[in-house]
């Protein structure tokens, strides 16, 4: 059938949550008023390994208000069935009061329940629990590693012996929290065998729902769950954690509503975070900068009953043209809870180390580092030998280039000043995946000619609840006004995970393959009832323009879907739209970006302030460029974060991470990012999806740190290769 006019898609409309959200009538996962709720406050380890030898509640009960105490020792056995589709990773997951082990600083070993949130709280400080303690592993430098994770082509090492200049590195990256605005929380209740849960989630269905009814032992339909708003993730509500299985525990052994929420400490301990790492890099070329050979050795923290794993190794691979690579990617168990992904999983680590090592390349051969880059630009994608479906970064360099004033800079670094500060200049490309995960979509067009649409997916932030409006609005032929879409509800149709920069390819394009479908219904049933005045036109000759069909050169020849309907007598159209997923076998598919930076470091103190910032994007067709913006904003603050603050101290001696709150574990706010800017590509990616759309969210945190990164070091003659970069690095 042939597409409808373009009217929403592609223009920069306001958010459709917008007002909920800043007058405080959006509901988060803590905010639902269930009856009869009561409260759990959660009784963390003061250990980093060891055994739980005793619990003693009896204080804790005595308080006014408490209802129970639970713990290992009489927790209901729960059967934890093996659920290979979720997110977890390799190993065993932590099983709630399940046993008297202690694998780190901060897990759960027992719930305080009460009428009042006051009361749970203080019940929890009341109970005392004894332990025999065990020196916990935290360091990831002397740690024994897991077997290796490998990739290889060419000779690495022969082509590195070879090569005419030869550079080695070792970076270091700090583990980071994700430290979402909402904090996470869960609501629970039991009715019978049925558990419904208020949760802030990632992944309504195959998360949480399948998860929990895994947990609990009940069949996938017996667990609904509810999340209408996240306020924020990062990627940390990507698997059901602890507590939230604490949360529904609770309500059975109660059989009351209960409401668990983590104190933002808390989640420092209990919802996972960026790994840190160790990246050793070795780099070959000739004196005229082409790549020959590269080496990686990467070292990562997981924790010591999962195996986490992240596509760190990616960039390496494939953003050069280079003959002979070689890698291996070594976990090292820790005593810790185990990560998860953050924004820009793996891309972000791995091109923070490859682009920093490319940048001190084109120093040692005194190339521009941007035309060193041009001078390994592949025709193809070298890891896989597949065409790129589209990768335009020549032009990103270029447009960003002439929009930062890239060729005003004084190459020699440590020379250009202002006052007391050094100024330097430095820019990383930017890469992320294509993907899309299977996606379902019930779209209904009503008689009175509006149209519900419902998937269960989530909005952490990025305008689900507007973007998805847009497309299905434009695919039907209504304004945004005459859609209302609903998510977030594992009774809707199911998707994958909110995250990794798909929702837009798998939600939105569930969404207009249910619109298409809806549509030929519409314009079949008009074109074959006599009574209309569409009555034997072709389908390809109609066109819906606000709700009503026209003949497309003759809008005089049309009626609305509200007529039609109801002269049919048919109270909605229906259909479920679905998207397979996306298929890499043709084409090589990613996101691409060029970062450029300005910094000022003092030159006395070492402080490193950011002047100005510039993302130039090939992301696909942008569907909203208003929520482009928000999204690129937000990706480059994160990326700030990680190059100059963002970094969680552990105590080695017990586990405990010492800057568990937001007034020693830096963030960036409005005085570091005073100004971030993003210009998008224009066009589409037609081999990725039906709406061209190639994912943004991801690939604006990427690059950020290295193009920082390298700007430091322009700025100063100095190069840091440990992030965050703090004053100390540069005294």
């Amino acid at each position: 059938m042939t597409p409808q006019p373009q009217n929403f898609v592609g223009t920069p409309q306001s958010r459709v949550d917008g007002r909920l959200k800043v007058t405080g009538h959006a509901t988060y996962a803590a905010d639902h008023v269930i009856d009869g709720v009561i409260y759990a406050a959660v009784v963390d380890s003061s250990i980093g390994r060891g055994r739980v030898t005793g619990v003693d509640t009896s204080a804790a009960l005595a308080h006014p208000g408490v209802l129970t105490v639970i713990s290992h020792l009489n927790a209901p056995r729960l059967p934890y069935v093996d659920n290979p589709g979720s997110n977890n990773p390799p190993g065993t997951r932590l099983r709630v009061f399940q046993d008297d082990r202690v694998r780190f600083f901060g897990q759960p070993v027992a719930v305080a329940v009460a009428s009042t949130l006051e009361a749970a709280q203080h019940a929890a400080r009341l109970v005392e629990v004894s332990y025999d303690a065990e020196q916990p592993a935290t360091d990831l430098s002397s740690a024994p590693t897991d077997p290796p994770t490998t990739y290889a082509r060419g000779d690495a090492d022969t082509a590195l012996g070879n090569a005419e200049v030869r550079l080695e590195m070792t970076y270091r990256s700090a583990r980071n929290h994700h430290n979402p605005t909402e904090p996470h929380a869960t609501i629970a209740q039991w009715d019978g065998d049925q558990l419904t849960v208020w949760d802030k989630t990632q992944w309504v269905v195959g998360g949480s729902q399948v998860e929990l009814a895994a947990v609990f032992g009940v069949p996938q339909q017996s667990v609904r769950v509810i999340s209408p708003f996240v306020g924020g993730g990062f990627g940390s509500g990507l698997r059901v954690w602890p507590h939230t299985t604490i949360a529904a525990l609770a309500a059975r052994v109660t059989g009351r509503p209960v409401k668990l929420v983590l104190s933002r400490r808390q989640q420092y301990f209990g919802t996972g975070f960026r790994p840190a790492y160790e990246y050793r890099v070795r780099l070959g070329s000739d004196r005229s900068g082409r790549l020959s050979a590269m080496v990686h050795d990467v070292r990562a923290e997981t924790s010591s009953y999962e195996k986490f794993t992240e596509a760190v190794l990616v960039p390496g691979q494939m953003l050069y043209s280079m003959p002979h690579v070689r890698q291996a990617y070594s976990t090292v168990p820790l005593d810790v809870n185990t990560p998860i992904w953050m924004r820009g999983p793996g891309f972000a680590t791995g091109s923070m180390v490859v682009e920093s090592a490319v940048d001190e390349l084109a120093h040692e051969l005194r190339i521009d580092p941007i035309e060193l880059r041009l001078r390994n630009e592949p025709a193809e994608d070298p890891a896989s030998g597949l065409p790129f479906s589209t990768r335009r970064l020549r032009e990103c360099y270029a447009v960003g280039a002439k929009e930062f004033g890239w060729s005003r800079r004084n190459p020699k670094p440590g020379v250009t000043r202002d006052g007391d500060w050094l100024i330097g200049t430095g820019m990383a490309a930017a890469v992320y995946d294509t993907g899309g995960f299977p996606a379902q979509a019930h779209v209904r067009l009503n008689a009175d000619g509006t149209a519900l649409v419902q998937s269960a997916t989530s909005d952490m932030g990025p305008g689900t609840y507007t973007s998805m409006p847009q497309v299905a609005a434009d695919a039907l032929g209504l304004t945004m006004a005459g859609v209302d879409f609903r998510l977030g509800d594992s009774i809707m149709p199911p998707t994958g995970p909110h995250g990794g920069s798909t929702t837009m390819a798998s939600v939105g394009t569930a969404i207009l393959d249910g619109c298409d479908k809806v549509l030929r219904q519409a314009i079949t049933l008009a074109v074959n009832d006599p009574r209309s005045p569409l009555h034997g036109v072709k389908p390809d000759d109609v066109i819906v323009r606000k709700g009503r069909m026209h003949v497309r050169n003759d809008p005089t020849r049309g009626e609305t879907y509200q007529q039609l309907l109801t002269r049919n007598q048919r109270p909605h159209l229906e259909v479920i739209g679905t998207y397979a997923g996306a298929v890499h076998d043709r084409f090589s598919m990613s996101a691409y970006g060029a970062v450029f930076a300005e910094v000022a470091v003092d030159a006395r103190l070492g402080l490193v302030r950011l002047r100005r910032m510039l993302g130039v994007y090939d992301a696909g067709r942008i569907v909203n460029p208003k929520l482009a913006d928000s999204q690129a904003i937000g990706g480059m603050v994160g990326g700030i974060g990680s190059a100059l603050l963002e970094h969680t101290v552990t105590d080695s001696r017990d586990g405990r991470i010492v800057n568990a709150n937001l007034a020693d574990y830096l963030v960036p706010v409005n005085a570091d990012t005073p100004d971030l800017r993003a210009i998008y590509l224009g066009g589409n990616d037609p081999e990725a999806n039906p709406l061209g759309v190639k994912g943004l969210g991801e690939i604006v945190l990427v690059g950020v740190a290295p193009a920082i990164a390298n700007a430091v070091f322009h700025a100063t003659g100095r190069r840091v290769r440990d992030f965050p970069i703090t004053a100390d690095a540069l005294l």
